[in-house]
């Protein structure tokens, strides 16, 4: 849906700057043209004032046919199409999609697909802190990814305990450069995994043997800042560049390229680019994941990375499949936090009777 708006907000302004180039030819033969409107913003009272301003700058002039009807259609419709548009775009937030009949829900791919195509369902991202099976904090995110709801939660979390957790468990979704800091600056132990840790693990020697060129293979000397290819030639620090994800946060890439990659043997199978090699590296993020590789492959990180397996995953599935609720029968995200909110007070208290059985 944001994708639509752009577009269609994109296309009234480009129609907007036709018409007003079919005025300049209008004039073409007098010195004297009228002032140019601005098409920077656009909102529904500028749109209001550029199509008045061209009818008056056409009013006394011999004008097209089909000008006239697309004139009068624009200052019937575009102005409330645009005032549409921008109140769609409110509602949207950040997100890329939003539900007609819950504004707040976001489309998303749910796990039940029983027409097996992937379609999309308007839906929130639960996310969930348990401790021995008993919901402590849950929160609602208005998001598809897993990775970008971490902070708001356990901010939630702070705000109802006065505390932070002394250890977090995760899987790979929240495994990223921007949570990994935000775990450290609040002094929580992290046991939370990184995109293809598994895959790391499985494929260790596979990885040696067949992507020898691949940036995390090649010797790294951190006293000099410099890398080295498998033919043992330098990669020389050449700058930096900076990204933003779509929370905001900053991040920082080292680039690195080879002093000459002319006539090297390798090079066809080193990489395709015309010039010397460049190499992009996040040292920031590369030490977090050293670091919570470590951590995981650990004797406590494995008793961690077992037990959230029958810590979290039991909770959610005795929700859905005996209780079950897999579908929210309330709209709007305060009512539906409402819900999960019984819903999780409902397996507690399940929970706590069952154990005192």
């Amino acid at each position: 849906m944001a994708k639509s708006i752009k577009t269609s907000r994109t296309r009234i302004e480009k129609q907007l700057k036709e018409l007003w180039q079919y005025v300049e030819q209008v004039y073409a033969d007098e010195e004297q043209l009228p002032n140019t409107p601005d098409f920077a913003a656009i909102d529904p009272e500028k749109v209001s004032a550029t199509i008045q301003q061209i009818n008056q700058a056409l009013e006394k002039k011999t004008v097209d046919s089909k000008v006239k009807q697309k004139l009068n259609y624009a200052q019937k419709n575009w102005p409330k199409n645009v005032a549409k548009y921008n109140e769609q775009q409110k509602k949207l937030g950040h997100r890329q999609s939003m539900s007609k009949t819950d504004p707040d829900a976001t489309f998303m791919r749910m796990k039940e697909d029983h027409m097996k195509n992937g379609q999309l369902k308007p839906g929130y991202n639960l996310q969930a802190s348990t401790n021995n099976q008993f919901i402590v904090h849950y929160s609602l995110a208005q998001t598809t990814a897993d990775t970008t709801t971490l902070i708001d939660h356990l901010e939630g979390f702070e705000k109802a305990f006065e505390q932070t957790p002394e250890t977090l468990t995760a899987d790979a979704g929240y495994g990223s450069e921007e949570n990994y800091q935000a775990l450290e600056d609040k002094d929580i132990k992290a046991f939370v995994k990184y995109n293809y840790f598994h895959k790391e693990q499985k494929q260790a020697k596979a990885l040696v043997d067949k992507a020898p060129f691949h940036p995390d293979k090649l010797h790294y000397n951190q006293q000099t800042d410099t890398y080295y290819c498998p033919m043992g030639q330098p990669m020389n620090y050449i700058g930096e560049k900076q990204s933003k994800t779509t929370t905001g946060y900053l991040q920082t890439y080292h680039r690195y390229q080879a002093a000459n990659c002319q006539g090297c043997t390798l090079r066809g199978i080193c990489h395709q680019s015309k010039g010397n090699r460049i190499i992009e590296r996040n040292h920031k993020l590369i030490a977090y994941k050293k670091q919570a590789k470590e951590r995981l492959l650990s004797e406590q990180g494995i008793t961690h990375r077992k037990r959230r397996c029958w810590e979290v995953e039991a909770v959610f599935g005795n929700i859905k499949q005996n209780m079950n609720y897999k579908r929210c029968m309330l709209r709007g995200i305060d009512k539906v936090e409402t819900e999960i909110g019984l819903i999780a007070m409902a397996h507690n208290l399940n929970k706590l009777f069952l154990s005192r059985a």
